[in-house]
C-alpha cells in the first residue's frame, strides 16, 4: 500500500512572488467557483513570463518528488492571425535554497524538469481540464522553488499538488517498520530495519526495503513469538489456559496433552499429574504416562529339562510402548527361602525382556520356586527414585506364582572324578544334584582323545544306567576328554558337566606299541583324506552358470554404502560420517540460494592448519523440528561416505551448536542446466562429452558403492571454475539393497517423471540401471545446452509417449555416436542397458579419437527444437518478430532484428544465415537455433523447400 506526504495543495494558496504576464482570474466551472492563473499574449512574439511559487520546505529524507498539474490549454487554431506564434506547452522548472529568498528572483537559478504539453486541448466552446505528473529528482538542501515559464500559449493553471510517496508503518511477519519516503532513482530500494512487536523475538535483525512506489518488498528475518505465546492478527498473545508453547517459534499454541496439568495462561509446559510421569527420553512436550499394570495369566510348563514361564501383557499400559519384563526368582528348602541369584539360568534373558515368555533351566529337583514377573516402562525408574524404599508401596506391575520343581528331568552333573587309573583304562564317577530320583536315570557319556594336532576328531558315546564307568583299550600315557549329561525318560539331554580332563599312565607294553603304531598310520591316512575332501569342496564352490546380464560383471568395492536411515539414533549417523567444524571456523559471505531447510550461503572455511578454502553453507531455518533437523542432517550422513573427484565434498557439518549447518565444497558455475543456458552455443561437443564423462565417472563410483541416486538430472549437477561436473544432491537417494534384482521399492512421494525410468515410474523400483536411464536424459540435456526435456509436454503426454516406444530425438549438432549411447540408455529393457563402466569406457573412447564426433546425428528442427513454427502459444500466428524470437527463447536479439529493420515475419522468412550474422548473431549455437526455426516455419509455410545452413 503507496503513502503519499504533501508538500503542499491547491495554487489557490501559494502566494506567488513573481508574476510576469500571468493573471489571477476567477472562473466558474460546474456550477462551481475557483481562480486560476492564466496567461495568453498568442499574438506577441518572444514571450517569456514566469509565475514562482512561494519557499517549500523539504522533508530531509523526501530527495524525489511529485508535482502534479491541473491546467486547461487553447487550441492555437481558435485565434484568428496567431496561429504562426501561438504555441500549446509551457515549462516547468525547479530550484534548490536552504533559506527563503523572499522576492527576489533569478531565472539563471533555475533547472529546468520537463516541457508540458496538454492530452487534450480547450476550442472555443468545450473546456477540457488536462492532469500531468512530473518527477523532481534528487534533492539535497532545505527546500526548493517552482517555476512556470510561458513562451506564448494561451494557458490556465487550475491546481498544483506537491507530494512525495511514503510506505505505511506496518507489521510484517511480527515485525514492527516505522513509515518511511521512498528512495530516488539512485536507491530504489531503500533498507528499512523494523523491532519486533511485544512478546516476540528474533535470532536476526529484521528488514524490509522500501521501494520508489511506497511499496514494502522483500522482508528478511522473521519475528517468532516467544514460549508461551501465539501468533494472533500481528500480534503475540499469551497461550489460552490448558495450552501451551514449549519454544519460539511461528507455531500455534497446542492443548496440554494427555495426564497433564492445565496450568494459566502463558504456559511453557504442561507439568505431569500427580502419579503421572515422563521418561528421560521423552520430550517435555509430550503426554506423561503411568505405571503399567501387573502382567497377567502367568502359566508355568515344564518340557524337556526346562520350564518355561507364559503370560500376557498388562491390561493397562500406563499410555506406553516400552513395555518390558523382568523375573525374580527365590528358591525355598524347608523353611528357609532365599534368591535364586545365579544359579539358575534364564533365556533369553531374566530382565530387559520384550516378549512375554522366558525359559528357566538348571533348576533342582524336589524344592519349591517363586517366580514374579514385572512390568517396566520408562517411567518405571522415575517413580523408584521418587518415594524410598521403606515408604513404597507393594508393586502393582508384579505377578507372582510358585511351584514345586519335581526334578522329573533330568538331574544336573555337578563333578566327575577318577577313581582308577591304569595305562590302557580309567574308571570314572560323577556326583549328580538331587542325589534323590523318582525314577531311573541314564546317562550320555561322551570322550575323545585330546590331539591338537588332527583336523578330524573321533568321539565315543556310550549310554549309561548307572553313574560311574571303566573304559578300556585307551592309549597309554595320553589324554582324553570326557563330558556326561543326564538324559530324560524321552531320550533328550539335561544338564551336563564341564568338560573334564583325565590322562592314562604312561607304562607300555609290546602290544601297546604295536597299537599305537596302528593308530598313528590310520590317523595319517584320515588327515590325508579329509585335506581332498576339503580340496574338493572348495573347488565346487566356484561361481558357475549364467549370472544377470546387468549386474554380472560388477566386482564390489572394498567399501560399501551405509543406509544412515537404519541407524536408531541418526546423530550417531553423522557423527560416523561427517566431520564437525566450530562455528567460528566459518564465514558467511553472500546468500546464493534457498533450499528445502534454509538458506544457501557462500563463504569461507578457515580451520587452524589448513589453507582457507572458499564452500557452500546449507543452513537450517529457525523453528525446525527434531525430525526436520535430522532429515536435514541425513544428507551430510550420506556426503561424509563418498570420496570421488566427481561427487560433491562435504567439507564437514555442525551440529553441536544451535544453528545446524551443511558445508560442502562451493562450485563456482553452479546447477549445470543453468550454466548450460546461460552459455548456450558457447562449447564445442568435445568439451561437453567431456562434461558428461566425468559425471559418468561419479555415477560409477555411487553404482559400485551398491547405492541408487534416484534424481539424477542437470539441476543437481554442479559445476567449478574448470569446467569439472559433480553430482549432487542426495536427498531422494537410497540404498542399492544386495539383492539380485538390486532394487529400492519407494512407498510414495514424487518421481521426476521427465528423467525416470518406466519400470521405477510403473513399479517404483529404482536400480543402477534406472540411474543409466536418467544419466541419458541427462546426456540430451547437455548436448540441447539445459532444454527441458520433453519440452512442454505434461507429465502424463510424457508417460504415454515413452510407453509408445517415443523417445527424444537428438539435439541439434549432436554427434551420432553420443545420440546412439542415449538410445542405448532409454532401451526398455533394463537389463540390456549399459553399465555405467561401460558408459566411461565408451566416453574416454570418443575423447581420445575426437574424429568421432564430427559424424552429426540426423536433426528434424521442427521435432528436435519443438518450435511452435508459424503460430504462437494459442495457435494463431505470430503476431510480431519478437514473439517468435520468445518462443525459441532467443528474445536477447529482438534489438537486432528490430535495428536492422526486420519487423515482420514475412521478413525472417527471406533471411539467409549472412543476414542473421549481419544482424549480430554470432554464436554458432545461436545462429543454428534461429536458422533451423526459420527452416520449420518455411516448411510449413511452403514457401521455400531447401534452406542451407
Amino acid at each position: 500500500m503507496r503513502a503519499a506526504g504533501s508538500l503542499f495543495v491547491p495554487l489557490t494558496l501559494l502566494l506567488c512572488v513573481v508574476l510576469f504576464q500571468w493573471e489571477v482570474i476567477q472562473r466558474t466551472l460546474n456550477g462551481s467557483q475557483f481562480y486560476t492563473f492564466s496567461v495568453c499574449n498568442v499574438g506577441e512574439r518572444e514571450q517569456d513570463n514566469w509565475l514562482r511559487t512561494t519557499f517549500i520546505q523539504r522533508r530531509p529524507s523526501a530527495s524525489r518528488v511529485f508535482v502534479e498539474l491541473q491546467f486547461i490549454v487553447r487550441d492555437c487554431n481558435s485565434f484568428d492571425g496567431a496561429s504562426l506564434t501561438c504555441k500549446e506547452t509551457f515549462n516547468l522548472f525547479t530550484s534548490e535554497s536552504d533559506a527563503d529568498v523572499g522576492t527576489t528572483f533569478r531565472k539563471g537559478q533555475f533547472k529546468k524538469v520537463a516541457t508540458i504539453a496538454p492530452d487534450e486541448i480547450t476550442s472555443k466552446n468545450e473546456l477540457r481540464i488536462n492532469t500531468e505528473t512530473k518527477v523532481v529528482e534528487n534533492l539535497s538542501r532545505k527546500g526548493f522553488y517552482l517555476a512556470f515559464q510561458d513562451i506564448g500559449a494561451c494557458i490556465a493553471l487550475l491546481s498544483v499538488r506537491v507530494y512525495y510517496k511514503t510506505c505505511p508503518a506496518t507489521v510484517k511477519s511480527l515485525a514492527s517498520f516505522p513509515e518511511t519516503v521512498a528512495g530516488g532513482e539512485n536507491q530504489a530500494l531503500r533498507e528499512v530495519s523494523g523491532v519486533c512487536v511485544e512478546n516476540a523475538i528474533s535470532e536476526e535483525l529484521p528488514r524490509i526495503y522500501c521501494t520508489v512506489d511506497g511499496e514494502w518488498v522483500v522482508p528478511v528475518g522473521q519475528c517468532q513469538c516467544k514460549p508461551g505465546y501465539e501468533e494472533v492478527e500481528d500480534e503475540c498473545q499469551e497461550c489460552k489456559a490448558g495450552s501451551f508453547k514449549a519454544e519460539a517459534s511461528g507455531d500455534k499454541c497446542t492443548p496440554c496433552p494427555a495426564n497433564t496439568q492445565e496450568l494459566d495462561s502463558g504456559a511453557v509446559v504442561c507439568p505431569c499429574m500427580d502419579g503421572f510421569y515422563r521418561a528421560p527420553n521423552d520430550p517435555p512436550t509430550g503426554p506423561c504416562s503411568g505405571l503399567p499394570s501387573a502382567p497377567r495369566d502367568l502359566v508355568a510348563t515344564t518340557s524337556a529339562g526346562k520350564l518355561l514361564l507364559t503370560w500376557s501383557p498388562p491390561e493397562d499400559t500406563g499410555g506406553r510402548t516400552d513395555i518390558t519384563y523382568s523375573i525374580e526368582c527365590q528358591r525355598c528348602e524347608g523353611m528357609v527361602c532365599q534368591s535364586c541369584g545365579e544359579k539358575i539360568r534364564y533365556e533369553p534373558a531374566g530382565v530387559g525382556l520384550t516378549d512375554t515368555k522366558v525359559s528357566v533351566s538348571e533348576l533342582d529337583a524336589h524344592l519349591n520356586y517363586t517366580f514374579t514377573v514385572e512390568a517396566h516402562s520408562g517411567v518405571t525408574v522415575l517413580t523408584s527414585q521418587a518415594v524410598p524404599p521403606a515408604n513404597r508401596p507393594p508393586s502393582t506391575s508384579a505377578l507372582t506364582t510358585s511351584l514345586l520343581y519335581t526334578g522329573e528331568y533330568p538331574p544336573k552333573i555337578t563333578a566327575m572324578r577318577v577313581m582308577e587309573r591304569s595305562s590302557t583304562s580309567l574308571s570314572l564317577f560323577w556326583d549328580v544334584k538331587p542325589r534323590v530320583h523318582p525314577r531311573p536315570i541314564r546317562y550320555e557319556l561322551t570322550y575323545r582323545k585330546k590331539d591338537d594336532n588332527l583336523d578330524v576328531t573321533t568321539y565315543t558315546v556310550l549310554i549309561l544306567e548307572k553313574n560311574s564307568v571303566q573304559i578300556k583299550d585307551l592309549v597309554p600315557g595320553t589324554a582324553y576328554l570326557f563330558r556326561v549329561q543326564a538324559l530324560s525318560s524321552d531320550g533328550s539331554p539335561g544338564g551336563s558337566s564341564m568338560e573334564e580332563q583325565f590322562e592314562t599312565s604312561e607304562h607300555l607294553t609290546q602290544n601297546n606299541t604295536a597299537v599305537i603304531f596302528g593308530v598313528a598310520a590310520g590317523g595319517a591316512a584320515m588327515l590325508f583324506i579329509v585335506i581332498v575332501v576339503l580340496f574338493l569342496k572348495r573347488n565346487s564352490h566356484t561361481r558357475q552358470g549364467p549370472e544377470d546380464t546387468y549386474f554380472s560383471k560388477q566386482l564390489k568395492p572394498l567399501k560399501t554404502y551405509v543406509d544412515p536411515h537404519t541407524y536408531e539414533d541418526p546423530n550417531t549417523a553423522v557423527l560416523k560420517f561427517a566431520t564437525e567444524i566450530h562455528p567460528s571456523h566459518i564465514t558467511k559471505q553472500k546468500v546464493i540460494g534457498a533450499g528445502e531447510f534454509g538458506e544457501v550461503y557462500r563463504g569461507i572455511l578457515k580451520v587452524p592448519g589448513r589453507k582457507e578454502v572458499a564452500v557452500a553453507i546449507k543452513t537450517l531455518k529457525p523453528g525446525y523440528t527434531e525430525k526436520q533437523r535430522q532429515d536435514f542432517l541425513s544428507e551430510a550422513s550420506i556426503m561424509g561416505q563418498f570420496s570421488h573427484q566427481n561427487i560433491i565434498r562435504l567439507e564437514g557439518v555442525v551440529t553441536k551448536f544451535k544453528h545446524a549447518m551443511i558445508v560442502t565444497e562451493y562450485m563456482e558455475n553452479g546447477a549445470l542446466d543453468r550454466y548450460l543456458r546461460d552459455h548456450d552455443g558457447e562449447f564445442a561437443s568435445f568439451q561437453l562429452v567431456g562434461m558428461l564423462r566425468g559425471i559418468a565417472a561419479g555415477m560409477k563410483y555411487l553404482s559400485d558403492m551398491s547405492y541408487v541416486h534416484r534424481d539424477l538430472a542437470a539441476r543437481n549437477i554442479l559445476v567449478n571454475n574448470t569446467l569439472e561436473c559433480k553430482v549432487s544432491d542426495f536427498g531422494l537417494s537410497r540404498v542399492l539393497e544386495d539383492d539380485p534384482e538390486g532394487t529400492y521399492t519407494t512407498s510414495g512421494g514424487k518421481i521426476p517423471i521427465r528423467w525416470t525410468a518406466p519400470e521405477a515410474i510403473a513399479y517404483r523400483k529404482f536400480t543402477s540401471a534406472s540411474d543409466v536411464w536418467s544419466f541419458g536424459i541427462v546426456m540430451w540435456e547437455v548436448m540441447a545446452f539445459g532444454e527441458r526435456p520433453y519440452w512442454d509436454m505434461s507429465n502424463h503426454e510424457v508417460m504415454k509417449a515413452i510407453n509408445e516406444a517415443f523417445r527424444l530425438p537428438a539435439p541439434m549438432d549432436c554427434p551420432s555416436a553420443v545420440y546412439q549411447l542415449m538410445l542405448q540408455c532409454w532401451l526398455q529393457d533394463r537389463s540390456k542397458r549399459p553399465r555405467f563402466g561401460d558408459i566411461v569406457s565408451l566416453l574416454d573412447k570418443l575423447l581420445r579419437s575426437p574424429d568421432s564426433l564430427k559424424t552429426i546425428a540426423d536433426f528434424d528442427p521442427r521435432i528436435s527444437i519443438r518450435l511452435p513454427s508459424t503460430s504462437g502459444s494459442d495457435g494463431s500466428p505470430f503476431r510480431s518478430v519478437s514473439e517468435w524470437l520468445e518462443s525459441i527463447k532467443m528474445s536477447q536479439y529482438s534489438e537486432n532484428f528490430a535495428c536492422a529493420g526486420v519487423v515482420t515475419m514475412d521478413q525472417v522468412l527471406q533471411m539467409k544465415n549472412e543476414d542473421i550474422k549481419n544482424i549480430g548473431v554470432r554464436l554458432p549455437g545461436h545462429l543454428k537455433r534461429i536458422a533451423y526455426s526459420i527452416l520449420g516455419l518455411k516448411d510449413q509455410t511452403s514457401t521455400l523447400s531447401v534452406f542451407a545452413v
